[in-house]
């Protein structure tokens, strides 16, 4: 992953979008540190459908989890008022 100062990338940020094509870009500012991420649209659609996936899974394994009470059949149906 290249590094840059954020003056540097105010300076050339049309290389430094194009450059993220390739590669994250981190941005940095002094005292503060890591400012931004810049990525390309294609790194950020994967990775947001990387969480999603594992919140998907995470929700499945919750679900799954038969530790937790559940309710007869009747209580639901009474919660219906069917």
């Amino acid at each position: 992953m290249t590094s840059i100062t954020l003056s540097q990338f105010r300076a050339r940020q049309s290389d430094y979008i194009a450059a993220a094509q390739r590669e994250p870009v981190e941005i940095t500012s002094r005292g503060v540190g890591r400012r931004a991420v810049v990525v390309s649209p294609e790194f950020f659609d994967r990775a947001l459908q990387a969480l999603e996936d594992q919140a998907d899974i995470r929700a499945a394994a919750e679900a799954r989890d038969e530790s937790t009470a559940r309710e007869s059949h009747s209580e639901v149906m009474t919660e219906f008022g069917l």
